[in-house]
């Protein structure tokens, strides 16, 4: 098996994930998942599409990872391994997509307009 090579991505965050046979290391931008990731909840997500195919611990994983914040970046990690477990065998594909692993999550922060404090936020109306 050569190294599969995938994007994810998530707000401002990019992914860039480069799969291959092994004993089931993560590192993220040369460092271990534990030590990047120091929530537990971020971490679960980047495993999510391994546990969900049952592949935890049969592939080593090298990710660079730029932009955002951590959630973003979990976030899009999580797509790129989906998509590299989905190029390495189709027939995952259902189980991620049920799970909602295979979209992109296109939400982002809304532009602040001119003339107001925020996004949506209105300065206080005066009627005279």
């Amino acid at each position: 098996m050569d190294i599969i090579n995938t994007i994810g991505r998530r707000k401002a965050s990019v992914a860039r994930v480069y799969m291959s046979e092994g004993k089931g290391t993560i590192t993220v931008n040369d460092r271990p998942l534990e030590k990047y990731f120091a929530s537990q909840e971020s971490r679960y997500y980047v495993n999510l599409p391994l546990t969900t195919c049952e592949l935890e611990g049969k592939f080593d994983i090298k990710v660079n990872v730029d932009g955002g914040g951590t959630t973003g970046q979990a976030d899009a990690i999580k797509l790129a391994i989906a998509r590299a477990i989905v190029e390495l065998d189709p027939e995952h594909k259902p189980a991620l997509r049920a799970k909602g692993l295979m979209t992109r999550d296109s939400r982002s922060v809304e532009r602040k307009k001119p003339g107001q404090p925020k996004a949506r936020k209105k300065t206080q109306f005066s009627k005279r």
